[in-house]
């Protein structure tokens, strides 16, 4: 990427797909120091023309998965410390600082977010208990301390990217987890809002969805034995 002021030292990865509503208030809500990356994963709104707008570089990711939208934005970043966030505006970037200190720091290699609820509306039940499975299933056979799918993650660029990730779709989170905790990585989860998205949900909003996305996941995970 060019054309990054000096002053930027992060960058903020979002996967995109037909997110024109949501991408004004988490564009506005970018803390200080970061840049953002819209990866559109083929969209067919206007999601990249607002983003340009607004002054986010715009990458156009033609594989399709959530996979291969975060893979491209990372390889596209220039950035030392790089951040992914889903990009329908259930989570607020302003939150983003903390894990940033983290990783800078060097306090942990893998920051992640933990979503809690802003109401019980906005994360229906099915989804939840798919989430809590999968990350059981990730606590037993990794070893480590996770309640969540990550939906935001923050980390070293270079390093993370050797990690060797091949998912690019739905198996992508889990497979993070998993080839962090099999290069010995400190990973740490930290609380963030999550509330309504902008729009509809593309994989969790029936029970038929969560259902689908939870087998999904589990059916694309790797048989890694326990890392303990």
């Amino acid at each position: 990427m060019t054309g990054v002021p000096d002053n930027v030292t992060i960058t903020l990865v979002l996967p995109c797909l037909n997110e024109a509503g949501a991408i004004p208030w988490v564009l506005s809500r970018i803390p200080h120091g970061v840049t953002a990356i819209v990866a559109d994963n083929g969209s067919t709104d206007d999601s990249a023309a607002v983003a340009r707008k607004l002054g986010a570089t715009v990458i156009q990711v033609p594989q399709p998965g959530y996979g291969a939208a975060c893979h491209a934005g990372i390889e596209a970043a220039s950035t030392d410390v790089v951040a992914v966030m889903d990009c329908d505006a259930t989570l607020d970037p302003a939150q983003l600082r903390p894990l940033i200190t983290a990783v800078e720091s060097g306090a942990v290699d893998l920051a992640v977010c933990r979503r809690r609820p802003t109401s019980n509306k906005v994360w229906p039940w099915h989804a939840r208990m798919g989430t809590g499975f999968l990350a059981w299933w990730l606590r037993r056979n990794t070893g480590l301390v996770i309640h969540d799918l990550a939906p935001v993650r923050v980390f070293h660029r270079t390093p993370y990217l050797a990690l060797g990730i091949n998912d690019r779709g739905f198996g992508y989170p889990m497979e993070v987890f998993a080839r962090a905790a099999e290069a010995g990585w400190s990973v740490r989860e930290f609380d963030m809002d999550y509330g309504a998205r902008v729009g509809q949900s593309k994989v969790t909003g029936t029970l038929a969805g969560s259902a689908r996305a939870t087998k999904a996941l589990l059916r694309s995970a790797p048989r890694w034995r326990r890392m303990r």
